[in-house]
């Protein structure tokens, strides 16, 4: 696990060290081992790369300098399987230099192109400059569990792991308005920070001297109505995915360095220690996150039945409002996005004191809810679009209940997404969460920036910005899913409680339900697979059986999440928020009105108890820009 920074000029140039020296500086974090730097003697291009090691310790710095000098690559993450690519190659006459997985994306290049780097299974992004071509690529793994941005600056191209790398080699701070006022920084590939984009999930980019080019290489796939459904029975279908998640997590257990688990409490990181406790045949190292005290949301009764399931050692951390609300602007600036619940800083907390107790990597459930359907709005869309092959009194008796979460939003928002379901002819119940949750915040804008993005219709642009094969024929609940997975799941899951928050502290999570292949499993399961009545991530619990305890296979899911700040005015997260939107920052950030915001924020206790939840996201957020637009000086 490691960052980098990577500049590619059209016109030869003399790179400025200096540059190099503070962009590493801003992400040290991501690689305290070592740094180096490389710049092309023609003057095209430059890297700076920071590591933290974990396979091939002795020699694994970069970049890597190929032997004939015509290629020059740095790699973020880890390519599983490596070994056997690497026999592959070794058997056809490739030479390696180094003992690190990385290696072998330069030889996959030299032989086949950069579509030989689809052989590639992990999560990493890779930049290759190509010298005698003089091209430099960018690829970013299929789920975009590691982070790559980029921008155009001074007639280069840059390349970073994070935004605040470019920013210190002297791209300008400053605020896309149009990215936060359609939601760009959630659905698609922007960022707040203007012309700072993300290289999508699944893709690569190719920069020369007449542009960039990106092309996908991989994406979700689900069956149509003509797909051949096979002749699998249920239980073949769970000991195959059985089989394909227990070789992800083997895969992911190789390290020069020992690999702890993340343990929630719920099925999917229970799961992974349970395989891995099986594989390892030793007691591991678990780390749990603890809400002490807050009902509904504190998970660690489960954590310690699963934990003492598997004999495994359990660290705890117990948090609170203070300790959330004293690291709330250090996770943004390591999130470098607003987040609408204190989870991601819980999860920041997480990550630093798993590093305090010596661990580099660690597995994670994370993706699991993405993937097979584990979130109420999946079984909504079930209820209501796509019950063939269900018990119908059980559909029947769930309808009912779908009246209970009427009224939990602010008044606002959830129109903004018609335009979609009627192109689809049906509703997709994520996106009508996110239009009743965030939707409201236009009633908060000033008027000169309501007025300017009047017309913006952020679901549709999401929509139309969707591959032009996609959801064709496929059933209602995999187009939520895709839906998901190319917005929040990159953009949000993966950040603020994933790569970002991991590499704060230094370490590496290895997601294993989020293995291409684990998903390409899960993608041809039928959806009555995916979600059972009133069970969602059906067959992933099915499969996972044999490794949780029985308590942990029976709970309902449960979201993890902080408690609200706005259901404690007395604690200290509260007090920072309040204090923050009622202080001259508010009036900087150039979305709001200051007075509309404060309103809403006097009007908390009036609200009922869910509709206050649904504010307190708003008012993070809020919250969260204002400390932004000071800690990076944006304007």
């Amino acid at each position: 696990m490691c960052g980098y920074i990577g500049v590619f000029s059209k016109q030869p140039r003399v790179f400025n060290p200096n540059m190099f020296d503070a962009a590493l500086r801003a992400i040290h974090h991501r690689g305290p081992d070592s740094s180096s730097q490389w710049f092309d003697p023609q003057g095209q291009a430059a890297f700076g790369y920071v590591r933290l090691g974990l396979v091939g310790l002795g020699n694994g710095t970069q970049p890597i300098v190929a032997d004939e000098g015509d290629l020059v690559m740095m790699v973020n993450g880890e390519f599983y399987d490596y070994q056997r690519i690497r026999q592959e190659l070794e058997s056809v006459g490739c030479r390696f230099k180094t003992s690190s997985d990385s290696e072998i994306a330069m030889h996959l290049y030299r032989r086949h192109g950069v579509r030989g780097l689809k052989q590639l299974r992990g999560e990493f992004t890779i930049l290759i400059f190509d010298r005698l071509r003089k091209q430099l690529f960018a690829v970013r793994d299929r789920v975009g569990v590691k982070p790559l941005y980029y921008t155009e600056h001074e007639g280069a191209w840059y390349f970073a792991s994070e935004v605040k790398a470019l920013l210190a080699a002297g791209v300008p701070a400053q605020w896309d308005h149009e990215a936060y006022a359609n939601r760009g920084f959630i659905l698609r590939d922007r960022t707040v920070f203007k012309n700072i984009r993300s290289v999508k999930p699944g893709c690569w980019i190719i920069a020369d001297s007449s542009g960039l080019q990106t092309e996908q290489y991989w994406d979700w796939d689900f069956p149509t109505a003509d797909t051949p459904t096979g002749n699998q029975s249920e239980a073949q279908m769970i000991e195959s995915l059985r089989n394909t998640i227990e070789e992800s997590v083997r895969l992911r257990l190789h390290a020069d360095v020992p690999v702890g688990v993340c343990l929630s409490g719920g099925l999917d990181s229970s799961a992974m220690l349970g395989i891995a406790t099986e594989m390892t045949g030793r007691s591991l190292e678990a780390f749990h996150l603890s809400f002490e005290g807050s009902e509904g949301f504190d998970e660690r009764h489960y954590a310690e039945i699963a934990a003492q399931h598997n004999r495994a050692n359990l660290h705890v951390l117990s948090v609170d409002s203070s300790d959330m609300a004293d690291n709330f602007e250090n996770a943004l600036w390591h999130a470098e996005m607003p987040f609408a619940n204190a989870h991601s800083v819980a999860k920041y907390m997480l990550c630093k004191f798993v590093q305090k107790q010596g661990m580099r990597a660690v597995l994670t459930g994370e993706g699991a809810d993405e993937v097979f359907g584990g979130y109420p709005h999946y079984r909504r869309d079930m209820v209501l679009y796509n019950h063939e092959h269900q018990d119908m009194a059980v559909i029947a008796t769930l309808a009912k209940r779908l009246h209970e979460s009427e009224n939990r939003y602010l008044p606002g928002g959830a129109s903004s997404v018609d335009w979609v379901h009627n192109e689809l002819g049906h509703g997709v119940s994520w996106l009508e969460t996110q239009a009743a949750l965030f939707g409201p915040l236009a009633h908060l804008y000033s008027d000169d920036f309501r007025e300017r993005f009047r017309d913006v219709d952020a679901y549709r642009q999401f929509y139309e910005r969707l591959s032009p094969r996609a959801l064709t024929g496929w059933e209602p609940i995999n187009r939520s899913l895709y839906m998901v997975a190319k917005s929040s799941l990159a953009n949000v899951v993966l950040t603020s409680l994933g790569d970002r928050m991991e590499m704060a502290g230094s370490l590496e999570g290895r997601p294993p339900l989020l293995d291409h292949q684990v998903i390409e499993a899960a993608c041809r399961l039928p959806v009555s697979m995916k979600v059972r009545g009133a069970t969602e991530k059906y067959a992933l619990r099915e499969a996972m059986r044999p490794y949780v305890p029985q308590a942990v296979y029976d709970r309902r899911k449960q979201y993890f999440r902080a408690p609200p700040a706005a259901q404690s005015p007395q604690s200290k997260l509260y007090e920072m928020i309040h204090d923050v939107l009622n202080g001259p920052a508010l009036s900087q950030v150039p979305f709001f009105d200051p007075v509309k915001v404060r309103g809403l924020l006097a009007r908390l206790p009036s609200l009922t108890v869910a509709q206050r939840a649904s504010a307190d996201n708003l008012l993070m957020e809020i919250a969260g820009l204002c400390l932004m637009q000071k800690r990076f000086a944006l304007n």
